[in-house]
């Protein structure tokens, strides 16, 4: 008991010691305000964005990036006034709301502000105006947002089908997974922009290193906790106390600002039908198809995939069938850490890398697994395709800043109906 006291004493002291360090490293930045520019997924570029005090003095302006990024330095905390330059939004390209062009927000002492504009096409015609849901225009968008969910799905379903995967071989709820996309993207950063290799040889290291972080943590971590028979609810307490320490690590190691690749920043869409899409997207969705068909076809058709099957339904009679259940567990967290980095990097390619992308799409990836059915790789595919098209169609009828929450209203009546998940099965409880 006392060694246990001592060992988490020092886990917390080391957590508040990184903690307190990374964020006097981004108090030492100094404040500010920025954003990101996008619509429908694609950077917008150009837009002159200018910051002036409460009392209209002026304070700096910027300009958006090729990745839409913008930001402006201040000297000190308090009420900011942010405005659009509305003329120079590329043609085709308008404010959802005009009259919003001016934002006032309020920046405290060392830290950056995140400044959001919503953007809409501008050759659309607005909401009952020419248009009333029959139109062709209607449809266009529609067919857009549902390629954009089938994009946000697939990205989903590879975080997913780890986290999936490690809670039916252990029965772990790894609220540190979400880190686990982060730590793959940054280690493809750091290969890619701090050592100068391509992205498409920077992407495979940082993969085997995941892939070897994966394995250790069972290794050296997980697995003692199982043996020295930690409680479930006690180790997904511990997973909460990783995730904040390895965020607080990122946040030291890379800073809290927005990170991006050298390579496949920015690219014009190509049209497809009615669709827009860039051929980074669609190279990634194809890389996402193929390693989640992978997965499947191992799990059902080699020896290892039987074995994790057999591990995941009863783990004593497949250890008395002469199956090595601790090898198995541990390549399955390497697996499910390798899918998930893989999930990071490509989910970097489309947005700004930061220290909380990966906590950004836990809650997503959590009600996939649960909707398709907790334990089953098969229903965190299904449940996670279903949350990334609903939370982008939803978009249709609410706010693209609220519609993470219908991916919520959409677990909470499937599971109303059927609570073991869409491809779950029962269990007697007693």
């Amino acid at each position: 008991m006392r060694r246990a006291v001592i060992a988490f004493t020092a886990f917390m002291g080391g957590l508040i010691l990184v903690f307190l360090v990374g964020a006097s490293t981004a108090w030492a930045e100094g404040e500010e305000v920025r954003g990101t520019l996008r619509l429908q997924g694609q950077p917008v570029q150009g837009v002159k964005i200018t910051v002036t005090s409460d009392a209209d003095a002026p304070v700096g302006d910027a300009t958006t990036g090729a990745d839409g990024t913008w930001s402006v330095p201040i000297e000190k905390s308090g009420s900011y006034k942010v405005t659009l330059d509305q003329a120079t939004l590329p043609a085709g390209k308008a404010l959802r709301d005009p009259n919003r062009g001016t934002l006032t927000v309020q920046v405290f002492e060392g830290n950056a502000r995140n400044v959001l504009f919503g953007l809409v096409d501008a050759n659309a015609p607005p909401a009952g105006q020419g248009d009333d849901g029959g139109g062709s225009s209607y449809w266009t968008r529609v067919a857009q947002l549902v390629f954009e969910g089938l994009n946000l799905g697939l990205i989903i379903a590879l975080g997913a089908v780890g986290l999936s995967l490690i809670f039916g071989t252990t029965g772990l709820t790894n609220f540190a997974h979400g880190e686990l996309l982060t730590i793959g993207a940054f280690l493809a950063f750091f290969f890619n922009t701090v050592l100068g290799l391509h992205l498409l040889i920077a992407a495979p290291i940082a993969l085997v290193i995941a892939a070897a972080f994966g394995w250790g943590q069972d290794r050296f971590f997980w697995g003692q906790l199982r043996r020295r028979k930690t409680g479930l609810i006690s180790m997904m307490i511990i997973s909460i106390g990783l995730a904040l320490f390895l965020r607080a690590l990122l946040l030291f190691l890379f800073g809290g600002g927005g990170e991006s690749y050298d390579q496949y920043v920015a690219q014009a869409g190509i049209q497809i039908g009615p669709i827009s899409a860039t051929p980074k997207s669609l190279v990634a969705m194809g890389i996402e198809i193929v390693v989640l068909i992978a997965v499947g076809l191992a799990l059902t058709y080699t020896r290892l995939g039987k074995a994790t099957r057999a591990v995941a339904d009863n783990p004593a009679l497949a250890s008395s069938s002469g199956i090595n259940v601790d090898r198995v567990i541990r390549i399955v967290w390497a697996a499910g850490t390798c899918i998930a980095a893989l999930a990071g990097i490509l989910l970097g390619t489309t947005q700004n890398l930061n220290f909380q992308m990966g906590q950004q799409v836990l809650l997503l990836m959590f009600a996939g697994v649960t909707l398709g059915g907790l334990g089953t790789a098969y229903g965190a595919l299904v449940g996670s395709l279903v949350v990334g098209m609903f939370v982008q169609v939803s978009t249709l009828w609410i706010p693209p800043e609220m519609k993470t929450i219908g991916a919520l209203v959409v677990l909470i009546i499937v599971l109303m109906v059927r609570p073991q998940g869409i491809l779950g099965r029962r269990e007697r409880i007693g």
